[in-house]
């Protein structure tokens, strides 16, 4: 059974050294020689007693030589064979505890006497190797299963060992502060403009961006002990997507009804006016028949133009589920570029990306935000440039900046129906936000830092 473990295993490596409170409380005299020299002192008696038998006798010199030199050697190498037994069992105890040691649970001890105490050393010894892979098997599923709950949550996690440093981050908290795991990993808090969230109120509510995230969140600290020393555990949670999500569906709701009474109202008045004009058309000789026409023709046209205008705001309401498919953002956004004649556009992108998305929505979302960047710079005669680079290997950010008056209040940008245009509709911008939430991704409004101007800030997942 030793050389089978041997040739499973190889050569066995030297284990660590030994501590200092331990080598006090071994003997210095170890089992394999303790049974040599037992097997030496049980042999004796009968040794000596045979070599003055043999030499008692009147026998040539070379014959007692000769015997008493085969006791000899049968007595020494008798103890040595019984050192050597002892010595085999315990190498393949210590292999076998060797790779419980090392995490390998495949080797298993056999070949044991039935009913012997080696027998049972075995069946302890395979028994913890049982218990071990299956413990093993269950941490591994464990850890797969919190893995995939931390990366399916819409809730950014991070975690901070003692020192201040990070120790673990979700997909949610990477999106949070815009960077991959692999960059966020060991940082220091004070780095990630976290630290002071280690402190103060471990449940409270933060009116300020956080990463790339703007809004509202909500903190929950909490502390937990690994390897017995201290983390903290933060969790923050978007409450104004939240938010937007409950106004959105409100305004939905609202659009639909509105959309359903008012066209009700609106199609027989329009009806009924057109027949009113055509009936006057046939009697010109009524009294103020052509001021009455043109009456008619207001209404039937203002009735044209609020069918018209609740059809946009339905877009809201009826924004389809995306299609995606995969394509070059560089020709779309030369596409885009190509519909806006009032002001050149400048692409300036580092390289192309291909992502996976629906492109009729994602194209509508960039001709609503360039159109409104170029109706900024048009007010100061500024540029307007569209950029994007790779956030991560998983993200493409895409920024469009203008050369406008900027903006002095972000509060309702993106609430339906609200607009400082006056031709505006209200509704692109929230349409748009709309879109790149359906995608995964998040649109944002900030003032251009380092100058004067907006910029539109999408990040959408590349698949």
């Amino acid at each position: 059974m030793a050389s089978r473990i041997k040739s499973i295993r190889g050569p066995q490596a030297p284990g660590p050294p030994v501590p200092a409170s331990r080598e006090r409380r071994v003997h210095h005299r170890s089992l394999e020689t303790t049974v040599f020299l037992f097997g030496l002192i049980a042999g004796l008696p009968a040794v000596l007693l045979i070599v003055a038998l043999t030499w008692g006798q009147e026998y040539a010199f070379e014959v007692r030589w000769t015997a008493a030199a085969i006791v000899l050697g049968v007595w020494v190498g008798a103890a040595w064979a019984a050192r050597q037994a002892v010595a085999r069992t315990l190498a393949v105890s210590a292999n076998l505890l060797g790779a419980l040691r090392e995490g390998d649970y495949s080797l298993r001890g056999v070949g044991a006497q039935s009913g012997s105490a080696m027998d049972l050393v075995m069946a302890e010894i395979n028994a913890l190797g049982d218990t071990l892979q299956r413990q093993r098997t269950e941490a591994v599923e464990s850890t797969t299963l919190l893995r995939s709950v931390l990366g399916a949550i819409d809730v950014a996690i991070f975690a901070f060992d003692k020192d201040g440093r990070l120790v673990l981050v979700n997909a949610a908290g990477e999106r949070l502060l815009g960077e991959p795991a692999s960059k966020l990993l060991n940082a220091q808090a004070k780095d990630l403009r976290l630290d002071k969230y280690l402190t103060g109120d471990a449940q409270r509510l933060i009116d300020e961006p956080i990463g790339s995230g703007s809004g509202r969140f909500e903190l929950r600290r909490a502390t937990f002990r690994r390897e017995g020393h201290p983390h903290h555990l933060l969790v923050f949670s978007d409450l104004g997507r939240v938010l937007r999500e409950e106004e959105q569906q409100a305004w939905q709701r609202i659009v639909r009804v509105l959309s359903h009474e008012i066209n009700n109202s609106l199609t027989p008045i329009k009806s009924i006016a057109h027949s009113i004009k055509r009936m006057l058309s046939r009697t010109p000789d009524i009294p103020r028949a052509e001021q009455i026409q043109e009456g008619l023709g207001l209404i039937e046209t203002r009735a044209g133009g609020l069918g018209r205008f609740l059809r946009t705001y339905a877009q809201l309401a009826r924004l389809p589920k995306p299609q995606p498919r995969q394509f070059s953002l560089l020709e779309m956004a030369r596409r885009v570029v190509e519909l806006e004649d009032r002001s050149p556009v400048t692409l300036r992108p580092e390289a192309d990306v291909t992502i996976r998305a629906d492109p009729d929505q994602l194209e509508q979302l960039l001709i609503n935000v360039v159109r409104n960047a170029v109706d900024a710079s048009l007010e100061t005669g500024g540029r307007v440039w569209i950029d994007w680079r790779l956030a991560d290997e998983s993200t493409t950010e895409i920024t469009i900046d203008d050369e406008g008056p900027g903006l002095p209040d972000t509060t309702n940008l993106f609430v339906p129906f609200f607009t400082t245009k006056p031709a505006g509709s209200g509704i692109g911008l929230a349409l748009s936000r709309q879109i790149a939430e359906a995608h995964g991704g998040s649109l944002m409004l900030v003032n251009r830092p380092g100058g004067r101007g907006c910029r539109a800030l999408l990040r959408l997942p590349i698949s």
